[in-house]
């Protein structure tokens, strides 16, 4: 049976939004992206808290499938970090994750997730600031588009 929404119902799920806080889940490759994210750290910039990283040894080694199952476990959402096209530390590992990505997208769209909840950035070791952007600029999409739920789109 569906609740019928009630003045106090309605106040409820405000704080429970309130309340509310976005998870950010990073796949960042090691040699480029997830030194940016050292760097910005060891500098002192502030990026927000939202952010749970996951170290890969080339972003070319994620999976549409762990992009996938990380919404399909409630994250809010994706963010997949590696170095610049032409830089790669594997030689084409990040000609091959930009190819993915696309699949990625479509696959996201079916699902229902919105497009805001998942981004592919090349970050270099030297660039902080631009993984700081990043990172606060997605949390704030984030926080903006609200909690994820797969197959509400």
């Amino acid at each position: 049976m569906a609740q019928q929404l009630t003045a106090e119902t309605a106040t409820e799920e405000r704080a429970e939004v309130a309340e509310w806080r976005p998870t950010l889940l990073a796949y960042l490759c090691n040699w480029c992206s997830y030194a940016g994210a050292n760097l910005a750290g060891a500098s002192r910039m502030p990026y927000d808290a939202a952010i749970r990283v996951i170290r890969v040894p080339c972003s070319g080694r994620v999976d549409p499938l762990m992009i996938y199952k990380a919404f399909e476990r409630g994250v809010d959402g994706v963010l997949v970090g590696g170095c610049h096209l032409g830089d790669c530390h594997y030689s084409e590992g990040n000609y091959a994750c930009q190819g993915r990505m696309t699949l990625v997208k479509a696959l996201l769209k079916a699902a229902g997730i919105e497009e805001g909840r998942f981004r592919l950035e090349w970050i270099s070791a030297s660039e902080g600031s631009i993984f700081q952007a990043v990172v606060n600029e997605m949390a704030a999409k984030l926080r903006e588009l609200g909690p994820a739920r797969m197959g509400d789109g």
